[in-house]
């Protein structure tokens, strides 16, 4: 299973943490698509905690943060 964890407001009408089995997923992009998430609301994507692209592969056992942009004054 890959474990996929959202933050902030990617977390509006999802789980904080979701189970995704990796039949069919061969890129962390192939996460958004499943989950419904537009690229252009990912502003951080970690796997295993290191920063990718949604290019980057991704396999059975890994962990994928996703991060909205993030303001603040």
């Amino acid at each position: 299973m890959i474990e996929v964890r959202v933050f902030a407001t990617l977390r509006q009408g999802r789980e904080k943490i979701t189970m995704l089995s990796p039949e069919g997923i061969s890129c962390a992009g192939d996460i958004l698509d499943r989950m419904r998430i537009p690229p252009a609301e990912v502003s951080i994507l970690l796997v295993n905690g290191f920063h990718q692209k949604p290019e980057a592969p991704v396999k059975d056992g890994d962990i994928v943060a996703l991060f909205p942009p993030v303001g603040g004054g």
